[in-house]
């Protein structure tokens, strides 16, 4: 998700699944003043609210920039026959181990 999206995401009030676990954060001075004008931008949303969702199109943002490397093995062809090579570079290792913890995480909401 892009932030302008979260925006639009915000005004229209949509929620996803929590994890059970907390994370406490010590934040910088400007960066609790902007939350907090947030906070009063979106009465509806909490600051742990604000930050969650900060953080996911963050954390979105940094998966998509991560550099393609291309590796050797052809994956695909794309529409005009031409060679698609497989990406060696973050981005399947960073997709690989989300999935890895997605499946701890979930598991470990299933069994509490």
């Amino acid at each position: 998700m892009k932030v302008k999206q979260l925006i639009e995401a915000w005004e229209e009030s949509a929620s996803e699944a929590r994890t059970a676990e907390t994370y406490n954060v010590h934040l910088p001075l400007h960066d609790a003043a902007k939350l907090a004008a947030l906070r009063e931008m979106f009465p509806g949303r909490t600051e742990e609210h604000l930050i969650t969702d900060l953080l996911s199109a963050a954390l979105d943002d940094l998966e998509a920039a991560f550099p393609y490397v291309q590796g050797q093995r052809v994956i695909a062809e794309d529409e005009h026959g031409d060679p698609i090579y497989e990406d060696i570079g973050s981005t399947p290792r960073f997709n690989e181990l989300t999935r890895k913890h997605l499946e701890r995480i979930k598991k470990q909401m299933e069994d509490a």
